[in-house]
Formats: structure tokens, C-alpha cells, sequence
């Protein structure tokens, strides 16, 4: 059987957005480390420097980052891939650690 493709770093940071957002204490310390209004958000998201502090923000809570991949029936080392595979976009200087 074939295994499925590696979900768009893009779309994954969009559903850990949606994520975040859903409960409130983790989304208010997302806003308060962005410096973000939650009126502003949904304009940053069109931004891939943004969505690269979404998975920031994930990869910076264990906790949170293993519940993200639960929900999204991925393994945390997918969601570290994506994560790579966006700072390369934004930064193509990056160096994968």
C-alpha cells in the first residue's frame, strides 16, 4: 500500500491555526507572543512568515504539538517536516537541523 503524500506545510499551519484558535487560553498566548490582534489574523494567514510562527509556536510545546498531530492523525515528525520544508520557502538560506 501506498502511503499517502506529505500534507502542504501551507495547509498544515492553516489547520494548526484553526487548532490554536480553538481553545481559547493557547490562543490567547499565540496572540500575546505574535503581537497579533485577533482581528488581524486572518490576513496574516496569507503570509508564509506567519504560518512559519504558527509551526513556531507548535514545535515550541511539546504538549501541544504531539495533540496537533494526534488530531490530525499525522505523527509529530511530519509536522516537524512541514515545518522545515516552510522555513526553507521563507528562508532559502535555512539549514535544516
Amino acid at each position: 500500500m501506498k502511503s499517502a503524500p506529505p500534507p502542504d506545510p501551507e495547509t498544515l499551519a492553516i489547520s494548526a491555526l484553526l487548532f490554536i484558535a480553538a481553545e481559547t487560553e493557547t490562543l490567547s498566548r499565540f496572540l500575546e507572543l505574535t503581537g497579533l490582534d485577533p482581528g488581524d489574523v486572518r490576513a496574516a494567514a496569507s503570509d508564509k512568515r506567519f504560518l512559519l510562527a504558527v509551526l513556531d509556536f507548535l514545535m515550541a510545546d511539546e504538549p501541544l504539538l504531539l495533540a496537533f498531530a494526534a488530531s490530525e492523525t499525522l505523527s509529530p515528525e511530519t509536522v516537524v517536516a512541514a515545518h522545515r520544508k516552510l522555513h526553507k520557502a521563507v528562508d532559502p538560506a535555512h539549514q535544516a537541523y
